[in-house]
Order: C-alpha cells, then structure tokens, then sequence
C-alpha cells in the first residue's frame, strides 16, 4: 500500500504534536501524517512529572540566570548559542502553550507556582500538580482533533526512512542523502506502507528501554535513533545518559519504573542511605539538589558501599497537606504499594530517564539528511550538553518544533512529493515462531547495558558489552532476513543499534564529565 502526505510525523510527543498543530494551522491545504507505535497519547511526553522550565519570576530571576544555570549542568559541552536561542523563547513559547489550554498550577495570589529542580538556582518549574506531561498531552491532542487536515495512525510503527539507499530508487542526487518518507508496518493487519511525504519530522522520544530500571515507557526503544543511523545521519553524544536518581524501587522491579519527581527533593525531602545517613553531604554542598548525574552516582556509591539495591527519599518532616496537594499521584502510588510516607521512608533507586545526545540537528532542527528534521529526546541540539538541567527538555522540544516550522514557512513551497518511490520488498509479515528467543535477546540487551554500560563505566566493561552485543547484531539481522517483520523483531533490532552506539561513544569518551563517569579515567 501507498500513501502520500505533504508532512510526516513520526511520533506523538509534545514535539510531534506541537510541530503538526502550527503546520496545520499555517498550511491550511496541507496534509499532515502522525503515525505512532501505539496509542497517541504513550509517549515519553506523558510521564513527565516536574513540568517545564521557563523564566516567569522577573522580579528573582532572569534569562541570564537561566542560561548560567543550563550551561553549569552541562559541564562546559553545551553550545552556547543554542542554551540563548532555547531559553530566550521560553517565555513566548510558555503563552503559546496556554493558548492551546494547558493549564499550569497557580497559588492563591493567582501567580504560577513555581517549583525548583537540581541545578536551578531560582524556582522557575511550571507544573500541573505531578503530571505535568499528562496535561500538555490533554490540552494538545484535543488541539489536534479541531483540524481537519491532520491524521493520525496509532498502531503503526515505521521501520526505516525511504532514502536513496532503499532497493530500486534511482535519483541523481548525489551530494547528500535525501528522506523521501518512511516505510512503516500497520500492526492491525499486518502490511507495511510506503508513505511518501515532502517533510518528515521524527519525534520519536528516547532510548530508555535499553536498561533494566528506567522511567521511559515501553515504547522508548530509540527507534528514531536507530532508523537515522541505517539512513547515514549524524550522530552525536550518545555516552551522556541521564540516569533519574529517584525511580520508586519495587522487587521485582517494574518497567517503566515508577518516578518520584525531583520536584519532591525540591519540596524538601531528604535522601538518606541504609543506616539513615543523610548522605549527599559527603558529595555536593548543594546536598539534595544537586545535578542529576552527581546525585545518581553518589547514589550508585552508596549503594556498592551497603550492598543494597536502593536508597530512601525522607517526607516524614513535610506537611502531609502539602504533599498531597502538590504531588497526589506520587502520594496515590506510595499507599498502592503499602508505603505510608508520614511514617516510612520511600525507597528509591537510580533508573535510565533521558539521552543528552542523539541525532544531531542545526538550529532548525534539520538533520544531516535531506527533508528530515529531528526534534525532542532523539535528538543533539548541544542544549544540555553533557548533562541536561531538569526541566529543559519538554522546553527544547517545542522550541525546536517551532524552529523547523518556521523554516519550513520559507522552504516548503519549493518541496515536491517524490516520484518512483518503490513499495517494501520484503512483503512477509506473517507471524513468525521466533517471538520467544527475540524477546529473549532483549532482555539480553537491557541486562548487557545495565551491567556494563550503567552509571559508572569501565574499560573491561565496556568491552564486554562490545563483544556481547555485536554477537546479538548478529544474530539478529540473521533473524531479520530470515523471519516475517514484527514490531518486536523491530525493537530488538533498534535497542541492539542505540546499545551500540551508546558503548561505541562510551569507548571514545577519554574524559570523565557531566554524566559520563569511567572509573578507569584518571
């Protein structure tokens, strides 16, 4: 089957949403193409918790401020000239927000409550309650249901992007790579699409799902990532995972593992180890709210040093009303796993929340392909450089969204669709009897990275993970020729892809900074 669509969306994030809600308004005889792997609403966008950091306090805090605050996090990788742009529209970027209905808590002087997050010098964290990424997702989708020119196809996954290197495309192009569109695999009946597109923008979220313990929901298997990389995009910074410090520790562990907001360390909360030692003292003088990356390996140390799988999150000390008014789900899933927090401490431990690298864009987003622009988690702006600031991403994602629009005002009257695009080759889409070992080997992937490639790194690991994973490519791209396509023969291609590239970047880092930590660099 073959669709054609003026703009593709692959994904359904704050960023894809955003992006198609300005197209579609601007471009008003466009069509606009959302396709995602499940529901529209699963998506990493979802289970953000803390909100979004923008400047509104004027009287305390500024731009400047801001801007310092991002670049200290980032531990001297950030790209100046993007933490300006990204923060200085922040705040136009925040009404636009509230025009499409996202509401945003506010105290009883009817000014935003603003919460504070490691490494924010200022509170300036606009939240709604503890589910900030639920309401944006609300106010949204129920923006995208009033335009008649957008579509949007759950349960399609794509598969790789249509490029010159696809079998059977002959063009004359030869100075850069071009993306024609996508070829995606409708999972209700079974057939791959071959959507043509003048635009595709992937926002496909992050890699999470490579780790035993992460917060990112089931569909965070660096899909977009990997699809980039099989089309020869650029690819940057792949080493500087963000590990949460506080996922809520459960035997067995879920995944995605539930997120104790760093909004609550924020709110007071103490983190304390085995024996009730208010530790982060022997760490950072910021103590609680110190960077992510510190915070979580001082963590991992604790933990080594005891023997434990977890540390403890004190609330007993905070007014419980407060608590609840400020973080009901938090407090919801606390009693739903037997924990009262006015008594007991909550246990936590340190799980995979957010890649800082990923594909790199310019500051319209565009990527080192043609007609494909990236923005959100899949991608390496050089906002967060080596450690992202709590709070910025789900800012980046709609500045950038709104930063590929803007260009595309200017570009898309010269685009046209594309022509001779052929269909899929490899048309078997049968179920396949290899679902047993393929779900196998991506336990094998999570197990590797979390053993070898976790917090604290070393070179012997990191070799390790090497050799086991190119002995899961193999194996799999064997199964991948051999076996009908499947979304989960899919996933296990692309988590062992993002696995890959995370331990080769990994291997490359011969300096310890921000959150890439080897214990064998001196």
């Amino acid at each position: 089957m073959k669709d054609q669509t003026d703009f593709l969306v692959i994904g359904s994030g704050i960023a894809a949403l955003s992006f198609s809600l300005r197209i579609a308004k601007h471009f008003k005889d466009a069509t606009v193409t959302i396709i995602t792997k499940e529901s529209r609403s699963e998506s990493n966008t979802k289970y953000a918790q803390g909100g979004i950091a923008v400047v509104n306090n004027w009287e305390k805090d500024s731009i400047e401020q801001h801007i310092k605050d991002t670049l200290q996090v980032g531990d001297t990788l950030c790209d100046p000239s993007v933490v300006e742009m990204v923060i200085k529209e922040g705040p136009s970027i925040l009404s636009e927000l509230i025009d499409w209905g996202v509401h945003f808590d506010e105290s009883k002087k009817g000014t935003f409550n603003l919460g504070k997050e490691g490494g924010h010098s200022q509170h300036r964290i606009l939240h709604h309650k503890d589910f900030t990424g639920a309401e944006i997702m609300r106010a949204l989708l129920a923006q995208i249901d009033s335009y008649p020119n957008i579509q949007v196809l759950e349960n399609h996954f794509a598969i790789d992007f249509i490029t010159e290197h696809q079998k059977g495309i002959k063009v004359q192009r030869i100075s850069k790579i071009h993306c024609f569109g996508a070829y995606v695999l409708d999972k209700e009946n079974q057939q791959i699409k071959t959507i043509t597109s003048k635009v595709t923008l992937l926002a496909s979220g992050g890699i999470g799902q490579a780790y035993r313990a992460t917060t990112n929901p089931e569909v965070a298997t660096g899909d977009g990532i990997a699809m980039a990389y099989r089309a020869k995009a650029s690819i940057k910074n792949m080493e500087f995972i963000q590990f949460h410090p506080t996922a809520l520790y459960e035997s067995p562990q879920k995944s995605p593992a539930f997120l104790i907001s760093e909004a609550v360390r924020g709110f007071g909360a103490y983190l304390k180890n085995e024996s009730g030692e208010r530790f982060m003292k022997k760490y950072d003088t910021r103590l609680e709210l110190a960077s992510r990356d510190i915070i979580a390996r001082a963590i991992d140390t604790e933990m080594k040093m005891s023997g434990t799988s977890h540390v403890f999150l004190d609330c007993k000390h905070i007014d419980y009303e407060d608590f609840k008014n400020n973080f009901p789900t938090i407090l919801e899933k606390c009693k739903k796993v037997g924990i009262d927090i006015t008594k007991e401490m909550i246990p936590v431990t340190p799980a995979a929340h957010y890649l800082c690298g990923g594909i790199s864009v310019d500051l319209n987003g565009m990527t080192s392909i043609n007609n494909l622009f990236a923005c959100g988690e899949c991608t390496h702006t050089g906002l967060h450089g080596a450690n992202r600031l709590a709070s910025n991403s789900l800012l980046e994602a709609v500045v950038y969204s709104n930063q590929s629009f803007e260009y595309l005002k200017k570009l898309y009257k010269n685009l046209t669709h594309p022509k001779n695009i052929p269909f899929w080759d490899d048309y078997n889409t049968s179920k396949n009897k290899k679902n047993i070992l393929i779900t196998h080997n991506k336990q094998d992937v999570k197990n590797i990275m979390s053993n070898y490639v976790g917090i604290v790194r070393s070179n012997d690991c990191l070799q390790r993970a090497e050799k086991r994973l190119y002995h899961l490519y193999k194996e799999t791209e064997n199964l991948y020729k051999e076996v009908a396509i499947s979304e989960n023969l899919c996933e296990l291609r692309n988590l062992i892809t993002t696995a890959n590239l995370i331990t080769q970047f990994s291997l490359k880092r011969k300096e310890n900074i921000g959150g890439f930590f080897n214990e064998d660099i001196v």
